[in-house]
């Protein structure tokens, strides 16, 4: 069998033991398994012999140096076709024959956007599916620009799994406790700042966009399904976007 009829999986990792076993599990019967590790300290390297992992190393210097450690690990791998999965994610056997089934057709495209149902207090959130992510391509037709939560780009036609597909979803183990969330959006709205760097936001901003994100989570995407949790999730959205601008309005009068 040829290369460019067999799948690499790429996962980078950090100290990933959480859910490391859960993931290669549901990953082990593609062709190649590399796991691109930026020198975790904890047992993620051990776990990834346990399963025969290739390994490749790329030093951890900073927090943003996950997107160029994902350009490298990528065109490390060995197959021409390459799907990233993240250390929290499970790959279920229905997506693994959809794949190997799609890139047999004549017309397969270059890459593809895959479902991903994520959790909030243990509980599955209509608010955030489909989550499409644009994780399965060609590897010489893509490369991952080094910005903090950027995507790959596909030179090359791409398409999307449907939503009502929910078999061939990702399945995101990770279910952030409310501090976690809190945590990460300082760390998220400073990565944001930057790259948002010189953009104008007036101080109606500073309402709107908060109680807009609220409504679009609640109503709009319908976390008002989800109960409790859901609610609590659309006040995160929103307290997110409250932040973001705040810290802008912030930044704007000391530029100044």
């Amino acid at each position: 069998m040829s290369q460019e009829s067999k799948i690499s999986v790429v996962i980078n990792t950090y100290n990933a033991e959480l859910h490391l076993r859960q993931v290669l599990e549901s990953v082990k019967d593609f062709d190649e398994v590399l796991l691109c590790d930026m020198e975790s300290t904890d047992q993620t390297l051990s776990i990834a012999r346990e399963y025969g992992c290739r390994v490749v190393t790329f030093g951890r210097k900073e927090y943003n140096i996950v997107e160029p450690a994902r350009e490298f690990a990528i065109h490390e791998a060995i197959c021409e076709w390459v799907l990233v999965v993240d250390a929290d994610e499970v790959v279920s056997r229905e997506l693994h024959d959809y794949l190997y089934a799609l890139i047999r057709q004549a017309d397969c495209p270059d890459g593809l956007f895959i479902p991903r149902k994520n959790y909030f207090m243990g509980r599955f959130m209509r608010c955030h599916y489909p989550d499409h992510i644009l994780r399965f391509f060609r590897k010489d037709k893509t490369h991952w620009p080094p910005v903090i939560h950027c995507s790959p780009v596909v030179d090359g036609r791409v398409e999307k799994i449907p939503a009502a597909r929910r078999e061939l979803a990702f399945e995101h183990l990770a279910n952030d406790s409310i501090e976690n969330i809190v945590a990460k959006t300082n760390q998220y709205t400073r990565n944001e700042l930057q790259r948002r760097h010189g953009r104008r936001y007036g101080t109606v901003a500073l309402l709107w966009r908060p109680l807009f994100r609220f409504f679009k989570t609640y109503v709009l995407k319908g976390a008002i399904l989800d109960g409790k949790p859901g609610f609590i999730k659309a006040v995160l959205e929103g307290y997110y976007q409250f932040i973001f601008v705040a810290k802008h309005y912030e930044q704007s009068r000391q530029d100044r």
